[in-house]
C-alpha cells in the first residue's frame, strides 16, 4: 500500500498529475514515500484524459499507462490520503470516517482546492499541474521540517 494516496473525482485528471508530480519530487528530493492516487467515482480501467497526459509529456513526464482506479477499503487504508478539493475530502470521511486524509491545499498551506481542468484546454490543464506541482513543493518542505522534528 502507497504512503499517499492522491483521490479526485475521476482518477483521469487531477490525482494522477499529483501522483505523477510527487513520485518524481519524492525521488529528486530522496523522500522515501510511496505513491498512488484513486477516483471517488473512478471508472476502474479508464486512461488518464488526453489534456492530463499532454501537460504531463510537456514536463517530461507520462501517464501513458496510469489506469483509473476506485476508491476502496484498501486505498483508504493509505497512511496519508490527499483529496484535490474540501468536497472530496467530506466524501472520503462519509465513506471511510476512520481514514487519515486531508486536502492537499490544506497541507500545503494553501487552503484552496485545486480546480478541475476537465473539458478544458491544454491551459487550463498546465494551470492545474502547475497549482499541484506548487502544492508538493510546499509539502516536500512540511515533511522534511516534520521528519526533522519527528512529529510525522
Amino acid at each position: 500500500m502507497a504512503d499517499i494516496i492522491f483521490v479526485c473525482t475521476g482518477n483521469t485528471c487531477r490525482s494522477p498529475m499529483a501522483e505523477t508530480l510527487a513520485r518524481e519530487l519524492f525521488l529528486r528530493e530522496k523522500l522515501p514515500l510511496s505513491v498512488a492516487s484513486a477516483g471517488l467515482y473512478a471508472s476502474s480501467g479508464q486512461a488518464a484524459s488526453a489534456g492530463a497526459r499532454q501537460v504531463m509529456q510537456a514536463m517530461g513526464l507520462s501517464l501513458e499507462n496510469h489506469r483509473a482506479t476506485l476508491v476502496s477499503t484498501e486505498t483508504a487504508s493509505a497512511e496519508l490520503i490527499l483529496t484535490m478539493t474540501e468536497g472530496h475530502l467530506e466524501e472520503l470521511l462519509f465513506r471511510y470516517p476512520t481514514v487519515r486524509a486531508m486536502t492537499l491545499g490544506a497541507l500545503a498551506k494553501k487552503n484552496a482546492d485545486v480546480q478541475d481542468p476537465f473539458g478544458g484546454d491544454f491551459e487550463e490543464y498546465q494551470k492545474c499541474a502547475t497549482q499541484i506541482k506548487n502544492y508538493l513543493v510546499a509539502v516536500i518542505k512540511i515533511l522534511r521540517e516534520a521528519r526533522l522534528c519527528k512529529t510525522l
